[in-house]
């Protein structure tokens, strides 16, 4: 017995040998995945040409991903693929993600059989060419979260069964055949109003018709996105829509579209309760009565309530008071009268179109007017005159008035019918094209290739000059940064042709070049569609809502069309002796596997310092925490769908940030480590017994930990507005003006001063940079990422090593390894000077301490730093208080750090100087106004720590 004992571990080496042979031969993915699989290759006249073998999870089939021998994913968008969506779907039921947009030969029905994948989290099947009804089994897909059937040939109603779909973020059912009235619950009777959680509505360019359902609006709806437009819709604008008083912007534009409808009687009185939305559209009705008064939607940045029937009045004082207005258009509306100067005063106001009105009088632009503006378009009215000031470096157009029956006096200039049609194509970057072969293009950077092609359609924009080559390049290098930061194997991007279609939408053509070699390959090509289709990707604010429309792509990398089907007998005959073989070998193995896991476990247990914690009883020793919670991997994996990339809010070095939801609804970040870069065990204990001890309403809250499965993930509270570096740039949309740039500056100035005065032991954070200070749903400041922290002993604090971020790095601590509470005050008065200029702390070698210094002049207005401060600051700011901000900012970069002021007095003095610039330092953040310029608030914002990708602009 002792002898057969110690052979054993030979024994099972030969027949691991026989395994690993058997399962060459063998499919190791879940038979009943298999067949739905081949079922759906048997429906497919194409398929990516990998999809060969008997085993599609252990041969990695193309577009296919896996999970314990389970289908979990389908993602095969631009495959070219021909056919019909085969019932035997059904059969994959741990699928979660089918994504197979943009393959417009995919016809037919969408199956009832649909219904059977309970697990599907997302499904997009964006310019496909499915008809039919949408089957109301769909209604049984619970964890659905993403359902995207836009620009299908889908007909019948709106299934009622939607409504049960309770975890349902985005539902956009445009561009389709879809007829009847919405659906909203009656008794037992589902409807769309029960769609509490849901963000958009995109029901755009169908047939859908009678009145929309005033029972479809209620306070309790979460709703951002709503977009009506191009359908049959009759009857009034039910007030009950200025209920959903969460209308705001999700992304930069909260789309109220209910344009090109037969919507009558008068606009809702309460609409202006809706003070968050950016955008809103009701033109092309016959709504009549009085305009409605926007006073209050202080958010909105476009208004077009052009060409209907209402009753005729002068220009609405209220307009000009609309603060974050980028653009107005009023065509055909009844206008009379003069228009207000004050208007075009507007700092953001870009386009002006107030076409087929009786407006009249002098057309008085003035000397302040908005250095944004692009066009005044007046056309068609009874303006008589136009004090004209030479330079207006905008375009303006009169032609149609009495102005313009004069001869002179600029008619020449101004009285022009037409506007020169303007196009746009990406430049070369510095080298010159190349000559390509048939079907190749020569990339931004000269090189030959097969792009992948498609159109962004973009439903509004707020610029009006189609050939400006700034406003593209700013979308192209956007589109860059987030493939790059995204990792996706793209070389460069181009935009052609930008045009107006017929439903005066923009189209830009865009083509992606492939990184290293000529071509994509079928997941290169799939990934890109994906976040295209499901919109992780935000354009710049200039680029309102957008939806992308790819192109079939059949040059892939090593092979140049798909695979059709082969006899399958092999295949059957292969799987059912290798699933003999590998049951007898399966119980051989699983004796040895249990015996190592057994030592396995004894070894970790002397090695892993919560080993003995009892994660299910929540007590033991270790670690020691105040609040904090241990969460299992597959809790986690459970409350992130999977960790699905809908859920994805960030990336970088560190690893990933997703967004969950506790059982409790209670939104949290979860911050997951990769592989390569997680701490040891005793480290990872530090930091979370670290955090767990912080507790102050300006420092962001650990809600708990995962040290599970060979994985380590922090649990944050969830911050909707991301960071201040991105709020300051304008990539979250978010405009701060000086009142909400002092209320930052203070509340992050008291987390910094909680961390150093009353945390015991004290806490030097040792990163303090714009990017670790969030913004919450109030915008207020909130210090984040501990990574990099100390506890302070009783005298400075030697370290080994210097860390930190450069820019804003105490340049003592950097040359002594001496690290003290006055680090922090450092990086912290570099973030007021990031307050006060809006620029980086180290921009095309410029360092922004000597760029103050040297532009400063303390005997002028602002001490001379017009120049530098951020246009922002110009609005609402006291020069006083400018000045003393930037006192203080230069106090806290003091060469040595004796010399620097302490949190506590940081904070005293920007107390004062808010109450120099009026404000009280103690009054409620929410009180105060913040204009939204399309905040990226919601499910949806960018979660940022030290090195995050930032999934937009935003």
């Amino acid at each position: 017995m002792v002898v057969s004992l110690a052979m054993m571990p030979r024994i099972l080496l030969c027949f691991l040998v026989v395994l690993i042979q058997v399962l060459a031969i063998t499919a190791w993915t879940n038979p009943v995945d298999t067949a739905a699989l081949k079922s759906l290759w048997v429906y497919w006249q194409y398929v990516p040409s990998n999809w060969t073998g008997a085993d599609p999870c252990g041969s990695s089939w193309e577009g296919i991903g896996c999970e314990n021998s389970r289908v979990i994913s389908i993602q095969l968008s631009s495959m070219g693929l021909i056919g019909q969506l085969s019932e035997d779907i059904q059969g994959l039921s741990e699928l979660e993600t089918l994504d197979l947009s943009y393959n417009k030969d995919l016809t037919g029905d969408l199956p009832q059989s649909i219904g059977k994948l309970t697990k599907l989290s997302k499904l997009i099947l964006v310019g496909c060419a499915f008809s039919g009804p949408i089957p109301d089994t769909i209604g049984s897909l619970t964890q659905l979260f993403f359902l995207s059937l836009n620009s299908n040939k889908f007909t019948g109603g709106i299934p009622a069964t939607i409504g049960y779909l309770t975890e349902l973020y985005w539902l956009d059912l445009s561009d389709n055949q879809i007829e009847g009235k919405i659906p909203v619950s009656s008794g037992s009777n589902p409807g769309l109003d029960m769609l509490v959680n849901t963000k958009r509505f995109h029901f755009g360019k169908n047939q859908l018709s009678g009145e929309i359902p005033a029972r479809l609006f209620h306070s309790n709806m979460t709703l951002t996105h709503l977009v009506v437009d191009y359908n049959r819709f009759t009857g009034e604008i039910p007030d009950t829509l200025g209920l959903v008083q969460t209308m705001e912007v999700l992304y930069w534009y909260c789309n109220s579209r209910l344009v090109r409808n037969s919507f009558s009687g008068s606009v809702p009185q309460n609409l202006n309760n809706l003070t968050r939305v950016n955008e809103l559209q009701i033109s092309n009705n016959n709504l009549n009565g009085l305009l409605p008064n926007l006073t209050g939607m202080n958010a909105l940045n476009y208004l077009d309530m052009s060409r209907n029937s209402f009753n005729a009045s002068d220009f609405p004082s209220w307009i000009p008071s609309l603060q974050s207005l980028t653009t107005l258009v009023m065509e055909d509306t009844g206008l009379q009268a003069s228009v207000p100067a004050k208007l075009f005063s507007l700092h953001q106001l870009q386009t002006v179109i107030l076409r087929n009105n009786k407006l009249n009088g002098s057309l008085e632009i003035g000397t302040t007017y908005s250095n944004q503006l692009q066009l005044i378009d007046v056309q068609n009215n009874l303006i008589e005159s136009f004090p004209q000031r030479p330079g207006y470096p905008f375009q303006i157009m009169l032609a149609g008035n009495p102005f313009c029956k004069k001869r002179g006096e600029g008619t020449e200039t101004y009285c022009i019918e037409t506007q020169q049609p303007e196009t746009y194509s990406t430049p070369p970057d510095n080298c010159l094209p190349t000559e390509c072969s048939s079907n190749q293009v020569s990339s931004p950077t000269c090189k030959c290739a097969f792009p992948f092609k498609g159109n962004l359609v973009f439903r509004v924009i707020s610029f009006s000059n189609l050939g400006n080559r700034t406003t593209y390049e700013t979308l192209q290098k956007s589109l860059m940064l987030f493939f790059q930061k995204c990792q996706l194997p793209v070389e460069s991007v181009s935009l052609r042709n930008p045009r107006k279609d017929l439903d005066d939408r923009l189209v830009i053509h865009l083509q992606v070049f492939p990184s290293g070699q000529d071509s994509f390959n079928a997941t290169g090509v799939s990934e890109i569609s994906f976040v295209l289709s499901n919109q992780t990707f935000r354009p710049p604010s200039s680029f309102g809502p957008y939806f992308f429309i790819g192109e079939g792509y059949k040059y892939f990398h090593g092979a140049s069309t798909g695979s059709k089907k082969s006899s399958s007998t092999g295949i059957i005959i292969g799987a059912t002796v290798g699933g003999s073989v590998l049951a007898i070998l399966a119980l051989i193995v699983g004796i040895y596997a249990f015996r190592q896991k057994k030592r396995a476990e004894d070894a970790a247990k002397r090695s892993d310092p919560f080993a003995s914690w009892d994660s299910n009883k929540h007590r033991g020793a270790v670690p020691h925490l105040t609040g904090a919670r241990f969460f299992s991997f597959e809790e986690l994996k459970k409350w992130t769908n999977n960790f699905s990339e809908t859920n994805n809010i960030g990336c970088g070095g560190y690893g990933k940030v997703y967004r969950g939801t506790l059982p409790n609804g209670e939104l949290v970040a979860i911050k997951r480590a990769l592989q390569g870069s997680m701490q040891g065990a005793h480290e990872f204990k530090t930091e979370i017994e670290l955090l767990s001890r912080v507790h102050h309403k300006n420092v962001v809250g650990l809600t708990g930990f995962c040290f599970d499965q060979a994985e380590q993930m922090l649990v944050y509270e969830y911050i909707p507005n991301g960071t201040l570096k991105d709020g300051l740039s304008g990539k979250t949309g978010i405009r701060l003006d000086w009142t909400r740039r002092l209320r930052i500056a203070v509340g992050a100035a008291k987390g910094l001063q909680y961390l150093h005065d009353l945390v015991d032991p004290p806490i030097i954070h040792r990163d303090i940079k714009s990017n670790n200070i969030l913004l919450d749903d109030h915008l207020d400041s909130k210090v984040s990422d501990f990574g990099l922290s100390k506890l302070r002993g009783e005298r400075s604090y030697i370290t080994t090593q210097v860390k930190g971020t450069m820019g804003y790095m105490d340049p003592e601590y950097y040359m002594t390894n001496q690290l003290t509470e006055k680090s922090d005050v450092f990086s912290f008065g570099i973030v007021l000077l990031e307050i006060v200029t809006g620029k980086k702390p180290i921009d095309k070698g410029n360092y922004i301490v000597m760029e103050v210094k040297n532009a400063m002049d303390k005997n002028r207005d602002m001490y001379n730093l017009h120049e530098i401060l951020d246009p922002a600051v110009h609005f609402g700011a006291t020069p006083i208080s400018v000045e003393k901000l930037v006192d203080l900012a230069l106090k806290c970069v003091e060469e040595k750090g004796v010399n620097r002021p302490k949190m506590s007095e940081v904070v005293k003095e920007i107390e004062n100087i808010m109450e120099m610039a009026g404000l009280n330092p103690d009054a409620d953040s929410a009180s105060t106004s913040a204009t939204y310029e399309g905040a990226n608030k919601g499910l949806n914002h960018t979660y940022t720590d030290e090195s995050l990708c930032v999934y937009s602009e935003a």
